[in-house]
């Protein structure tokens, strides 16, 4: 019998040299770490803004009338009644407050490490235990779908307080928030949709 010979593995092709203008273009994305950094710092303003409220709440339960009044003025709550303690509405507005600036922050999230992926540099977190899921086919159309559903999230957290608190507002601006509401979930509808079609008529153009 005859050994066959070792299977030689392809050439790797040697990389491109880039001139000064391409080489110049393409390192302008780096002008975008500046924004992304800027992103940074305004997560951590996030961070603080929900301890101080998270503090204000835990005091406020206790009996403290200033963190008391420094909630019921965040929250926008007006009552005809004087507020004399923590009330169920109070606490619900709060916690939606707080929930709106998770919501928000992993927005943040999303822009910052999917942006730097997509459109500066690779981060290189294949195998990583904490690599989110989502960044492994991370693109500019996905991120922008998962963009629209963050936003129709923090719409929804809105729009709720503003339900709660419905007394304090007029109808009119019920009604404009329900239809900003509504505009959102259409446009993300939309963006979704079209990232559907594209794929099947980029397979249809390939026969």
């Amino acid at each position: 019998m005859h050994e066959n010979p070792k299977a030689v593995p392809p050439p790797q092709p040697l990389p491109l040299r880039m001139g000064p203008l391409p080489s110049l273009i393409f390192a302008s994305r780096w002008l975008q770490l500046p924004l992304y950094l800027g992103l940074i710092l305004a997560q951590g303003v996030y961070v603080f803004h929900f301890w101080v409220e998270l503090v204000h709440l835990i005091e406020a339960a206790f009996g403290d009338k200033v963190a008391l009044a420094k909630l019921v003025t965040s929250v926008g709550y007006v009552s005809n009644v004087q507020v004399d303690g923590l009330n169920e509405t109070i606490i619900m507005l709060v916690v939606l407050a707080l929930i709106d600036v998770v919501m928000i922050s992993n927005l943040l999230i999303m822009v910052i490490v999917g942006g730097y992926e997509t459109f500066v540099s690779r981060l290189n977190l294949e195998g990583h235990p904490d690599q989110p899921e989502w960044l492994s086919h991370v693109n500019a159309s996905v991120l922008k779908v998962k963009l629209a559903t963050a936003i129709i999230g923090i719409s929804s957290i809105h729009l709720l307080k503003t339900f709660i608190n419905a007394a304090n507002y007029s109808e009119k601006v019920l009604l404009w928030q329900t239809v900003i509401h509504i505009t959102f979930l259409l446009s993300a509808l939309a963006i979704a949709a079209a990232d559907r079609v594209m794929p099947h008529a980029s397979k249809d153009d390939d026969h």
